[in-house]
């Protein structure tokens, strides 16, 4: 019987290993604030959540945007309003997964990363409906 072929995950670009990068940072800076990492890159065909994390009693659904530079808004106006209702089904779609239909207080908050490294956290960004 011959062996079964090896598949391998496509080359990752540099701006996706940058996101990572984002991502991790954010994490730890969460983590070094008290916060449990529950979850990463929890994707459903919704959209996706960048961090899943518990604050206390709260559970916040965490986008994480890398901008190199403030121009065209920084990273904060990335998240227009299309993304916040992609992020707020995703959310629905993991709590109901996680939590049935009794669900702990939530909260949308973002992480910003600029070019310098500097991490922005901003709780309850925004609301959806």
């Amino acid at each position: 019987m011959a062996p079964a072929a090896r598949v391998s995950a496509p080359a990752r670009t540099p701006k996706q290993l940058a996101g990572d990068g984002a991502e991790q940072a954010a994490a730890e800076h969460l983590v070094a604030a008290g916060c449990l990492i529950v979850a990463r890159n929890a994707r459903y065909r919704d959209g996706e959540i960048d961090l899943v994390v518990r604050e206390r009693d709260t559970i916040a659904f965490v986008e994480v945007r890398m901008r190199r530079s403030a121009h065209f808004g920084g990273a904060i106006s990335s998240i227009n309003s299309s993304k916040q209702v992609r992020i707020g089904r995703a959310a629905q779609r993991w709590l109901f997964a996680n939590y049935g239909e009794r669900w702990p207080a939530c909260r949308f908050d973002v992480v910003t990363v600029d070019g310098n490294g500097t991490i922005d956290w901003i709780r309850d960004a925004f609301q959806c409906k």
